[in-house]
């Protein structure tokens, strides 16, 4: 008996130095590869990029995961019991590693050479989740239980604890336990219910099978057995394990939806990002501030959709999206159809003399009233419709896929998605802040944005371009030119171009005032022609814009350079700040996860900005050593301060007696602006300004076709521009440009453009760069200084490359 228990006391005594020296071997082989821990302490975790407005609204959240880190202190005390109750009840006591979890652990690969199930402690599991692979091999469990028991050496159970709820999955996209109380229950997790958090505290072993989305009955299950647990463990009572466990399960998706609707904005605001940080733009955790205030924007949003759907009426209904469907297919036609800036997809279930009935993609019925109804006229082409429709049942038929919007009143009214697009640029003059954008009527319908990328002709709304050229080649706005046809050929060209304006009608001999609100093409290619198109183009690239999008001939004149509505709208600005070039920017400020700013916008401003300025540069000195910030700087002056008062004077007049003249509707004497239309009317475009905002609208198809009959940028564009600078200028004083120093006013007589003599009849006031001031009539007689343009009309310019 004796020899017995030597031979197993020998055997046991083996067996310990043997394994004691295995894991001193395993230790010394692996440890010198083992991360630090103290890394742990400075980790970052993976936070998406948060796009938000000059108000601190959310835009848009880039990432492909959820998470918003929380402290340990932020944790309830009753999810810490849940959570350990349902991964690691012994967490209090061990240190790092549960014994009876390791010799499972070593059973199993001495039976099998691998592992087959955990059994780790949460220690253990952070060491796996920060440092290691999923993979299952001896390797990777010495390595985690090396790393656990490390980890327990240098932090508090507190920081471990923090560091698990911060990182684990926990299905939907979510990492974290806040994250996953915001997409299950929509609220912080010290928000919810003691069963709610037992549901989430569930999720670690399994996101997908315990999902209470996915697999709600098994979700259930698993709660229950935690709150079983934690009343085992004493962590709850009996009552309040009673409540819990009879709770209704209440989970859902509750992803959270943006404060503004600006995806244009959004994308952008992610390519820069990207463009400045590469991929880890996703997941550093950085927030943007964006120029754009959140009212302005959905005020923009707003004004396209309703010019858009506006237009849409006036051309008919086309077609019902899918016609007579059986009403075994009508709940899977809904669900395919997606809805469009609030357009909804419905089905027509009833079809009555007083109007339809339509099903929505809910399952719900509501009516449609015939009222609603009556615009649907019977689209033949964008020049022709049907008759009017006289009761609803000529428009749709039971079964037809058809769109409907909420109105103000919760009512449906009959709709349809607008297949013409539209884009909106607005800028704040003095420093090139984007203030409002929208790219199109429903960036879920297209990603395009026309904003940015649609290069289409400006038509007239590029004249003043030209015009500013001419007064600062010596022209004035009194200058007669003759509004008369034109004949150009030159060689290399295979017919004579002749121009013409509009309504193919000639005026004679007009002032440039008059040539520009009338907007007489042939008034502009005579300029262009007198002032030279090298000298012209190099001009109006002062603007912003690229040479290369420029004609290199007379067509120039007409808008025929194709330009995005942003460059228009950035070349506006110069004739509404005084004459300065900005650049257009979006990003105001970056912060990172820590909150603290890393960028600051520090765009050039003019001179008109001061208390901006000033601003801008008692935050930025603050920022100079971290971000390598620059001192403000001002914007280059491009054009003479007073070309741009008289240019705006003049666009002025465009809509006081022009073609923008439906924008006195806004009872404002500070506004100017231009119409453009290009031929055929396949692009309607309208630009104006005050000294406050400069705002363009571009409307059209996305592949060039006519707009129809009567459809022109004051019936297209000009609403929409209208609609959002009603509110935009909304309880704003009246903000016009002061005149400058070295101007004259004077008496002009209309029929030549020189200083009117007493007596002369419609003798009218003209303002002038005193330089430029004509002579009077006896001066003229007695002089003929020939380079003076303000009383002669423009000579014929030699002959120019035109194609």
């Amino acid at each position: 008996m004796m020899r017995l228990l030597k031979f197993l006391f020998a055997t046991l005594t083996a067996i310990v130095c043997g394994l004691t020296l295995s894991l001193s071997g395993a230790y010394l082989y692996l440890s010198p590869n083992l991360p630090s821990i103290e890394s742990l302490r400075s980790i970052e975790l993976q936070i998406p990029l948060r796009v938000y407005s000059s108000d601190a609204k959310l835009i848009a959240e880039f990432g492909e995961m959820r998470r918003s880190p929380i402290s340990f202190n932020e944790i309830p005390k009753n999810f810490i019991h849940a959570l350990l109750a349902a991964e690691d009840d012994n967490f209090a006591n061990h240190y790092g590693v549960d014994p009876g979890s390791l010799v499972r652990a070593a059973a199993q690969i001495l039976k099998t050479g691998r592992i087959q199930t955990g059994g780790s402690t949460i220690t253990m599991q952070v060491a796996k989740n920060y440092f290691l692979s999923s993979e299952r091999s001896f390797s990777r469990k010495a390595n985690e239980i090396l790393l656990a028991l490390q980890i327990e050496r240098e932090l508090s159970k507190d920081e471990i604890l923090e560091l698990y709820i911060n990182k684990i999955y926990l299905g939907n996209r979510a990492y974290g336990i806040e994250a996953a109380s915001q997409v299950y229950y929509g609220k912080s997790i010290g928000e919810i219910s003691l069963a709610e958090m037992a549901m989430i505290a569930g999720l670690p072993k399994a996101p997908s099978r315990f999902n209470p989305i996915v697999n709600p009955e098994r979700s259930m299950e698993r709660r229950n057995w935690i709150l079983g647990r934690m009343l085992k463990l004493g962590r709850i009572s009996e009552d309040a394990y009673q409540t819990a466990v009879t709770e209704p399960l209440t989970a859902r998706l509750h992803i959270t939806a943006p404060d503004l609707n600006a995806p244009y904005i959004a994308e952008m605001a992610r390519a820069e990002m990207v463009g400045r940080f590469g991929g880890q733009a996703y997941t550093d955790g950085y927030s943007v501030t964006t120029t754009v205030p959140s009212d302005l924007q959905s005020q923009a949003h707003l004004a396209v959709k309703s010019g858009l759907i506006a237009y849409d009426h006036r051309h008919g209904y086309r077609k019902p999206e899918q016609s007579a469907l059986p009403e075994s297919q009508w709940s899977e036609a809904l669900t395919k159809a997606r809805s469009i800036s609030q357009l909804l997809p419905a089905i027509v279930t009833q079809v009555s003399t007083d109007g339809i009935s339509v099903m929505l993609a809910s399952g719900e019925q509501e009516p449609v009233a015939w009222q609603t109804m009556r615009w649907a006229r019977p689209f033949i082409n964008n020049r022709s419709m049907g008759p009017p429709p006289r009761k609803p049942a000529d428009i749709v038929q039971v079964g037809d896929l058809v769109r409907v919007s909420r109105q103000d009143d919760n009512a449906l009214s009959f709709a349809q998605i607008p297949k013409v697009q539209a884009a909106l640029v607005s800028l704040d003059p003095s420093n090139g802040a984007i203030r409002a954008l929208v790219g199109g009527l429903s960036f879920e319908q297209s990603n395009y944005n026309r904003a940015i990328q649609a290069k289409r002709q400006p038509g007239s709304s590029f004249k003043p371009f030209i015009y500013s050229a001419a007064l600062d080649a010596g022209y004035t706005a009194a200058t007669i030119v003759n509004d008369a046809p034109l004949e150009i050929f030159e060689p290399g060209m295979k017919a004579v171009w002749r121009p013409k304006n509009d309504n193919n009608t000639f005026l004679g001999p007009i002032r440039v005032r008059e040539g520009l609100y009338r907007s007489r093409n042939l008034v502009s290619i005579r300029i262009l022609q007198d002032i030279g198109m090298q000298y012209a183009r190099d001009y109006i690239s002062q603007f912003g814009f690229n040479l290369d999008d420029l004609p290199r001939n007379l067509s120039l004149a007409l808008g025929t350079a194709t330009l995005t509505p942003l460059e228009i709208t950035t070349g506006w600005t110069a004739f509404a700040n005084g004459g300065f070039k900005v650049t257009p920017y979006l990003i105001e400020r970056i912060e990172n996860r820590e909150g603290q700013t890393i960028f600051l916008a520090n765009p050039a401003r003019t001179p008109a900005s001061t208390a901006a300025a000033t601003e801008v540069e008692a935050v930025t000195e603050q920022l100079l050593a971290d971000s390598e910030t620059e001192p403000p700087v001002d914007a280059p002056r491009i054009i003479d301060e007073r070309t741009s008062y008289i240019m705006t004077s003049m666009l002025q007049d465009v809509i006081k007696r022009g073609t923008g003249r439906r924008a006195l509707s806004l009872n404002r004497s500070d506004l100017a602006g231009k119409t453009g239309t290009t031929n055929e009317s396949k692009d309607s475009w309208f630009a104006g300004y005050n000294s406050d905002v400069v705002t363009t609208v571009w409307a059209g198809f996305d592949q060039p076709e006519s707009l129809g009959r009567h459809e022109y940028g004051g019936t297209v564009a000009l609403p929409i521009w209208i609609d959002y600078m009603a509110y935009a200028l909304k309880d704003k004083p009246i903000h016009s440009m002061k005149e400058p120093a070295g101007m004259m006013t004077l008496r002009i007589d209309p029929e030549n453009g020189r200083i009117a003599r007493p007596g002369t009849p419609d003798a009218y006031f003209e303002i002038f760069k005193s330089e430029d001031a004509p002579p009077t009539m006896d001066e003229f007689d007695n002089s003929w200084d020939t380079s003076n343009k303000s009383y002669f009309e423009p000579s014929e310019a030699a002959p120019i490359d035109l194609f």
